[in-house]
């Protein structure tokens, strides 16, 4: 059905100049995600959401009552078509395999290569030349957003020892065993903050309801 609904809703996306990322059916629930260079506004995802409220209409995937949701990605994507996985190159990502696939069916790695068949996978533990995976063995992919280094505290700017018979200066306060503390710096935690901020999703949300006609 997924897949179905996948391929049903693709040139209604691109008709609205956005790519279609994935397609979720969840319990009461269909989740489309679109993305664009650039990113998507609020905008953009009203007007795909329209669109793709007018297709399900239609195809009626979920009986009885569900809930649309039309959403940009966050900072990890699904992996879905060969065009997903070459704009991927160079990124960390999880791949699960198919289950008649030999060798273990979570691998993680860099993807380092990507055309229309398939995809090279550079697995920390693996071998140098990575592993090769045709997409017909892969059940589901994703890139895995990987922090950086988190950056330097600061250290606070040191001030001269007052000489001796040196006054303090007003407003001032000298320090001591039970002086006051150097405040913590949050340059880091400010920083956090703003990439968690960043990488959340727009979305849009819309109670549908099938109708039913009596005769």
């Amino acid at each position: 059905m997924t897949e179905e609904l996948f391929a049903q809703l693709q040139p209604v996306i691109a008709a609205a100049r956005l790519e279609l990322v994935d397609v979720e059916l969840r319990s009461g629930v269909v989740l489309v995600t679109v993305d664009r260079e650039g990113g998507v506004d609020l905008e953009a995802l009203t007007d795909a959401n329209r669109a793709v409220s007018a297709v399900l209409d239609e195809l009626d995937p979920i009986p009885g009552r569900y809930t649309l949701e039309v959403s940009s990605p966050g900072v990890e994507r699904t992996l879905r078509t060969p065009a997903h996985f070459v704009k991927a190159v160079g990124e960390t990502v999880t791949v699960k395999t198919r289950p008649q696939v030999p060798g273990d069916r979570r691998r993680r790695g860099v993807l380092v290569a990507a055309d229309e068949h398939g995809l090279t996978l550079a697995e920390e533990d693996g071998p140098d030349k990575g592993v090769r995976l045709a997409y017909t063995d892969i059940d589901k992919a994703r890139t895995v957003f990987v922090w950086g280094p988190a950056p330097k505290a600061r250290k606070p700017a040191g001030r001269a020892k007052p000489g001796p018979g040196a006054k303090a200066k007003p407003g001032s306060a000298a320090k001591g065993r039970n002086g006051p503390q150097v405040p913590t710096d949050t340059t880091a935690e400010t920083a956090e903050t703003a990439e968690t901020a960043g990488s959340k999703e727009n979305r849009t949300t819309e109670m549908k309801r099938k109708q039913v006609v009596s005769p």
